[in-house]
């Protein structure tokens, strides 16, 4: 199913561990950022406005051993290991760079105890509450040792309220940037499992589309088509899938799309894609302030096939039904005309014609049985025919009933055998209904029909054509032959063709409609070769 592209830019929402690896790599270059502030403080003239380092030679120790481990540090972050270690040691190394820093500069004691409020701030959010307590007493503990070392050996340091409350300052920063971790990570939790949800749902919404046994069709306001179910492209055929223009791939459904978009008005006729669809197409726009349209293609030939199945059904039972009330009336009629025909006042031209009454009896029960074979799908019970034979036979009887009007019938042959394996009953009825069309719809309007069975074999398997010079069936009607209920005739009922090639699925024959070159129809029926049928 076609879908929109998704933009290059777009970044896949980033899972608790990776915002975490980020932070700790931001904050490895937030501690090279403070290395460079006191180098800079302590090898260049710069370092005059804050005051002359007490202790010079310590503070650029501490400087350059700063930088070279916050480089390290940088490196190990971007391993993406040990993360807990890694925050650890950089918060160690910390408090000890800035404690040296204070005992080296003491006039920038403060600025450096703000620059460590940040680092011990930025540990307890990457760290357990327990280890960031422990980074905060760490620093606190560093500052007022700093303090006592300093007052020991003479020198005057920073006031001890000072200290004290950078000390406060520490567990206060520490406790409060735990909390806000642990907050960030419960509501990155939850927006990782809402997004999980959410893409869950999407693929369930794209799967429903996707199956919708109704077409939908989303497109722009330039006529492109952005998105297309399976259903959708199977009616829209090749045009729907090579093309992505509505204009091209179907212009009438096209055509109705400017109409709605111009009036607002959804036309209920259905509209015909390809050769045998026919949607009932509906419009929706997508958005409120959007061009883009959601058509949906509902097939209303399926609901016609599946009226077809349910009428069939219903037929099938009446059928039964009829068949075993004309079979009463039926043996009556047979019966009466044996006994007529036992009669010795019936003279020689009546008794021919109780003859033809019965074996007309015997062909419509024959008709009944097959129709009732059909509604119970019986098999079919074949046997060995001589297809030569039987034509010949089938189409003198037939004669014996045709009006001379209706036309004239004869067969062909090239051999003067040609076995086949077929239920006669079944293929009676089928040669009765291809015959009978033939007649009725395969004549010019100023001459006769003649018709022709022509007995031959294709490809090793026994086969009739029934052949007329009639003007032909148009390409258009050719799909429909087959259906049931399709009738080009006011009187006709459109099931013959359909019970014929039922009657030919029972016998495991074909039956279909061949093009004539010269004009007119050919129906052929093609049986399976005896061997085939005994191996079955």
């Amino acid at each position: 199913m076609p879908t929109r592209p998704v933009p290059a830019n777009a970044a896949p929402p980033l899972s608790a561990d990776a915002a975490l690896r980020r932070e700790l790599y931001f904050f490895s270059l937030y501690r090279i950022l403070e290395a460079a502030l006191l180098a800079l403080m302590l090898f260049s003239p710069v370092g005059a406005w804050v005051g002359v380092a007490e202790r010079s030679l310590l503070g650029q120790a501490t400087t350059i051993f700063y930088l070279v481990a916050s480089v390290l540090l940088l490196g190990w972050a971007q391993r993406q290991r040990a993360m807990r270690a890694q925050v650890m040691v950089g918060t160690f190394i910390d408090v000890t760079v800035a404690t040296l820093a204070i005992h080296a500069l003491p006039l920038a004691a403060p600025g450096i105890a703000l620059m460590l409020l940040f680092n011990v701030g930025a540990a307890a959010l990457l760290l357990p509450l327990r280890y960031g307590l422990a980074g905060a007493a760490l620093a606190a503990s560093a500052m007022i040792g700093e303090m006592v070392w300093t007052s020991l050996h003479g020198d005057s340091g920073s006031p001890l309220a000072e200290r004290i409350m950078f000390s406060v300052s520490f567990l206060a920063i520490a406790m409060l940037t735990y909390l806000l971790g642990r907050q960030m990570r419960a509501s990155q939790a939850l927006a990782e499992r809402r997004g999980v949800e959410l893409a869950d749902l999407a693929e369930i919404n794209e799967l429903i589309i996707r199956r919708m046994r109704n077409g939908v069709v989303v497109v722009d306001g330039e006529g492109a088509l952005r998105l297309a179910n399976e259903a959708a492209l199977q009616l829209l055929g090749e045009a729907g899938e090579g093309e992505r223009n509505l204009a091209v791939a179907a212009p009438e459904l096209a055509r109705r799309l400017a109409k709605w978009r111009e009036d607002g008005c959804n036309d209920d006729t259905p509209l015909r894609l390809g050769a045998e669809s026919e949607v009932l197409p509906r419009f929706a726009r997508l958005l409120a302030n959007s061009d883009a349209v959601l058509v949906f293609l509902d097939d209303t030939s399926m609901v016609s096939r599946r009226a077809e199945s349910m009428t069939l059904a219903t037929l099938g039972r009446f059928s039964a039904s009829l068949a075993h009330e004309i079979r009463n009336p039926l043996a009556a009629i047979s019966y009466a005309s044996q006994l007529l025909e036992e009669s010795r006042d019936i003279v020689d031209g009546d008794r021919r014609l109780l003859e033809i009454v019965g074996q007309q009896c015997a062909r419509t029960n024959g008709i009944v049985e097959s129709v009732l074979g059909i509604a119970r799908r019986e098999r079919a019970n074949p046997e060995h025919v001589d297809l030569v034979a039987w034509v010949r036979r089938f189409i003198d009887d037939y004669q014996q009933m045709l009006p001379p009007e209706s036309g004239t019938v004869n067969a062909t042959h090239a051999a003067a055998s040609l076995p086949a394996l077929v239920d006669p009953r079944h293929l009676q009825q089928v040669c009765t209904v291809l015959l009978q069309n033939a007649l009725h719809y395969g004549r010019l309007p100023s001459d006769p029909a003649r018709v022709t069975l022509v007995v031959h074999s294709l490809g090793g398997k026994p086969a009739i054509d029934v052949v007329d010079r009639g003007p032909g069936i148009p390409e258009a009607l050719r799909t429909r032959l087959f259906r049931p209920f399709y009738t080009t005739s006011e009187h006709g009922t459109g099931l013959g063709l359909y019970i014929a090639r039922e009657l030919c699925v029972a016998n495991e024959a074909t039956l279909d409609h061949v093009p004539v070159p010269g004009g007119g129809s050919c129906f052929r029926v093609v049986l399976p070769a005896p061997h085939a049928l005994l191996r079955a």
